[in-house]
C-alpha cells in the first residue's frame, strides 16, 4: 500500500484538487471565475515553457539519431501513425452518428457573426501556418508549425555536419534537460492551478452543457471516453503488449489532468514529455512525436470534426448517407484535425474549412464555434494524451517488437527494484 501511495502519490494530488475545483465550480457558478487568475498562472507557466523546450527537444532528438536515415524513419513511421489513428477516430465518430444522431429536434437560432471571419484564405492560412517572415516570431506558441519546423531543420543541419556539429549538439541536449527539470519545478504549482482552473471551467461552461447542445454532450463524451480507455489501451498493446498497457495507464494521470484543465495540446507537452520517457519510448522519438503531434495528430479534434459536420448536416437538412459522403467527411475532419492550432479554442480555422467546403452559410459558424467550447476538455484529453501512444507505435515500427517489449520489460524490473 505504501509503494502505491508512492508512486501515485502526486497524481493523486491532483486527481484531489481537481474534485475540491470542481466542487467549488458547482457550488460557486459564475463566482467560481475569480479562481481562474490562479488556473491563469499555471497555464501561462506552460506556455512560458513550451516554445524553448520545443526547440530544444526536437532538435536535440533529431541531432543525436545518427543520421538522415534514421530520421527518415522515424518520420516516415510517425506519420503513418498520425494518418491511421486520426482514420480510425473518424471512423469511430461516424459509426456513432449512426447510432445517435447529435442533431435531431436540436432548434438553435443562427446569429451572424463579423464579417471579417471569412475573409483569410486557405492558402493564406497555410503559409501562416508553416512559415513566419521574421526569426522573431518563432519564438510564440502561436506559430508552433513554424518551431518546430525550424527545429527539424536544425536538428537535421546539425546531425548532417558530423563532427563539426557535435558540441552543438550537446548544448541542444543539455538546453532539453534543463528544459525539463524547469516543468519539475513548474508543476509543484500544479495542484493549486489546476484546481482553479477546473473550478472556473465547471462554474462558467456547467449550464451551458443542459441548453440545446446536449444531444451534442450525449453524444461526444461517452464516445471519447469509449476511445480514451478502449483504443488508446488498443494502440498501448499493439506498441509493446500487456506491459506496454500497464506502464502506459501507469504514466498517464497527469497528463489526462493536465490536458483536461488547460484545454492546450501545448502546455500538455511537457508533461507528455516526461510520462513517455516513463513509458520507455526512446527520446528521439517522443521527443519528435509529442511536439509535432501536438500540431499535427488530433484524434479529438477528428471526431470534433465529424460531430460538427454532421450537426450542421441534421440542422440544414442534408442527407449523411453514401459512400461518397462518408468518404468527404473523413477527408475533411482529417483536415480539421491537422489544421487546429495547439492552443485553446484554436477550431476557427477548422470551422471555416467546414463551411467553405461543404456550403454551409457563414451564420452556421457560431454553432460550430459553440460545439468547439463544449467538447472542448475531452477533445483535448485525447488530443494531448493520444500523442504518448502515438509515441509508442512510432517507436515499435521504428524499433521493431522485440525491442520495445524487451524495453517495457526493463522498466519493470527497475521499478520493482
Amino acid at each position: 500500500m505504501k509503494s502505491i501511495l508512492k508512486t501515485y502519490r502526486f497524481p493523486l494530488i491532483l486527481l484531489l484538487s481537481i474534485v475540491i475545483g470542481s466542487l467549488i465550480g458547482f457550488t460557486e457558478g459564475k463566482d467560481a471565475a475569480v479562481l481562474k487568475p490562479f488556473g491563469d498562472i499555471f497555464l501561462n507557466a506552460m506556455f512560458m515553457i513550451v516554445v524553448p523546450l520545443v526547440f530544444f527537444s526536437i532538435s536535440s532528438a533529431i541531432a543525436s539519431m545518427g543520421g538522415v536515415k534514421r530520421f527518415g524513419k522515424v518520420m516516415g513511421s510517425m506519420m503513418v501513425v498520425f494518418l491511421f489513428t486520426g482514420v480510425v477516430a473518424s471512423v469511430i465518430a461516424m459509426a456513432g452518428v449512426k447510432l445517435y444522431s447529435p442533431s435531431k429536434g436540436v432548434n438553435i437560432d443562427l446569429v451572424k457573426p463579423e464579417d471579417a471571419a471569412d475573409k483569410v484564405s486557405l492558402g493564406d492560412q497555410i503559409v501562416q501556418t508553416l512559415t513566419v517572415s521574421d526569426f522573431s516570431e518563432l519564438f510564440s506558441r502561436n506559430n508552433m508549425l513554424a518551431l518546430i519546423l525550424f527545429s527539424v531543420l536544425m536538428g537535421v543541419a546539425v546531425s548532417m555536419i558530423g563532427e563539426k556539429g557535435k558540441p552543438f549538439a550537446n548544448f541542444l541536449k543539455s538546453g532539453s534537460e534543463v528544459m525539463l527539470k524547469m516543468v519539475s519545478l513548474v508543476m509543484y504549482y500544479a495542484p493549486i492551478g489546476l484546481g482553479a482552473y477546473f473550478a472556473a471551467l465547471i462554474g462558467e461552461f456547467g449550464p451551458t452543457l443542459l441548453g440545446s447542445y446536449f444531444r451534442a454532450v450525449l453524444y461526444y463524451y461517452p464516445l471519447a471516453i469509449i476511445y480514451f480507455f478502449g483504443f488508446f489501451s488498443l494502440y498501448a498493446f499493439m506498441a509493446s503488449g500487456k506491459e506496454g498497457v500497464r506502464h502506459f495507464w501507469k504514466n498517464m494521470l497527469s497528463p489526462s489532468l493536465t490536458a483536461l484543465a488547460t484545454c492546450s495540446s501545448a502546455a500538455s507537452i511537457p508533461v507528455n514529455l516526461a510520462a513517455s520517457k516513463k513509458m520507455g519510448v526512446p527520446h528521439d522519438i517522443s521527443e519528435t512525436a509529442i511536439p509535432l503531434g501536438a500540431t499535427l495528430h488530433k484524434d479529438g479534434s477528428v471526431m470534433g470534426g465529424v460531430l460538427k459536420i454532421t450537426f450542421l448536416f441534421g440542422i440544414f437538412g442534408h442527407n449523411f448517407s453514401g459512400i461518397g459522403t462518408y468518404l468527404l467527411v473523413l477527408v475533411v475532419s482529417l483536415l480539421v484535425g491537422m489544421v487546429m492550432g495547439a492552443i485553446p479554442q484554436g477550431g476557427m480555422i477548422g470551422e471555416m474549412l467546414i463551411l467553405s467546403l461543404f456550403g454551409f452559410p457563414v451564420e452556421a459558424l457560431p454553432i460550430a464555434a459553440a460545439i468547439s467550447t463544449i467538447i472542448d476538455p475531452p477533445a483535448t484529453l485525447l488530443n494531448a494524451t493520444g500523442d504518448n501512444v502515438a509515441s509508442m507505435l512510432t517507436a515499435r515500427l521504428v524499433e521493431g517488437k522485440k525491442s520495445m517489449k524487451e524495453t517495457v520489460m526493463k522498466l519493470g524490473e527497475q521499478k520493482g527494484a
